[in-house]
């Protein structure tokens, strides 16, 4: 009885320590994380522009399509890999941390540039109100 006994919990410990390596096929946390953040980009601007579903499909398309081949990736590994970085949550969520994070540089700098520019049309209206 003993050696089922220590039989099961070596095949259990096996079984457990395997599961952690990464199946072929799924994209790296790195790319991944770039790919979800622009995956999220693009799914900003289309809500912003398209309102039918018709539009979506004809215009959305494309865009990821273009995005998938720019990562040298398809959508069907996309999503392979999302589906096996949702059974790892704390890596997922340390992917959207780091996205987050992105995010917040890009509108910084967008920010930065917005106020910049604005500075300048300031001063040229000022400039011509004064002459």
């Amino acid at each position: 009885m003993h050696k089922y006994i220590t039989l099961f919990f070596s095949v259990m410990l096996f079984l457990s320590c395997g599961g952690d390596t990464k199946p072929k096929g799924i994209i790296d946390k790195k790319k991944m994380t770039s790919l979800l953040m622009e995956v999220h980009l693009i799914d900003g601007r289309m809500y912003g522009i398209f309102q039918s579903q018709d539009s979506v499909n004809k215009y959305g398309t494309a865009r990821y399509d273009a995005l998938f081949k720019r990562f040298h990736t398809d959508s069907s590994t996309f999503i392979r890999s999302l589906k096996y970085y949702a059974r790892k949550p704390d890596d997922l969520q340390k992917m959207y941390v780091d996205i987050v994070e992105k995010l917040r540089i890009k509108s910084d700098s967008l920010n930065k540039v917005q106020h910049e520019t604005d500075s300048v049309k300031r001063a040229k209206l000022q400039k011509i109100n004064t002459n």
